[in-house]
């Protein structure tokens, strides 16, 4: 199966792939920043480079093949925890992983608004390097509202499953979305 997370940036995606790696043996993580990441520091300095890597109609094409081929390599689940929030994107590469004739669910992290900037304030991704972190913050309080938009018009419609986790540990959150993914041998 392909487990696609997405969810509000901090919302504890990149937690949940790795307690699911852990829960479900043989499973790996496809993570799309690494993608982005290459895709930003091959475009750097050139003059058709975007801001936003996902903006790339490569980074969705990469990023599918990608998704798929770790799916059949490893002939196990695939983790994806990746926010995307542009309808027409999702499309682009959900259906052809859809097609894969593999059991496809995208699960939705949710947090209330309150919850989110705590998580968001208490985040440290670069120990000791507060600038650095203080910088990821600030570009999880700005796309805050872009996922509160996406909520509103789609997101939360289109996923498989849904899960509030404004109270929950992320245990209790693994837990949540083990119970709705089919049993694995």
């Amino acid at each position: 199966m392909i487990i696609w997370v997405n969810g509000a940036f901090g919302a504890g995606k990149s937690t949940l792939a790795g307690g699911l790696r852990e829960a479900l043996s043989g499973s790996v993580i496809a993570d799309p920043e690494d993608v982005g990441a290459l895709l930003r520091q091959s475009m750097a300095g050139h003059p058709r480079r975007v801001r936003d890597y996902q903006d790339y109609a490569a980074w969705r094409r990469l990023t599918s093949g990608l998704i798929a081929e770790l799916h059949q390599l490893a002939a196990w689940p695939a983790i994806v925890p990746m926010t995307v929030l542009n309808p027409a994107y999702v499309k682009e590469m959900f259906e052809p992983l859809s097609e894969l004739g593999t059991p496809f669910h995208h699960v939705v992290l949710h947090a209330g608004p309150d919850q989110l900037e705590a998580r968001i304030k208490a985040s440290c991704e670069y120990p000791g390097e507060e600038q650095r972190s203080e910088a990821v913050r600030s570009h999880r309080r700005r796309r805050a509202a872009d996922y509160g938009h996406a909520t509103a018009a789609w997101l939360h419609a289109a996923a498989s499953h849904v899960i509030d986790t404004s109270h929950l540990t992320p245990g209790q959150t693994l837990h949540t979305v083990l119970a709705h993914l089919p049993v694995i041998p």
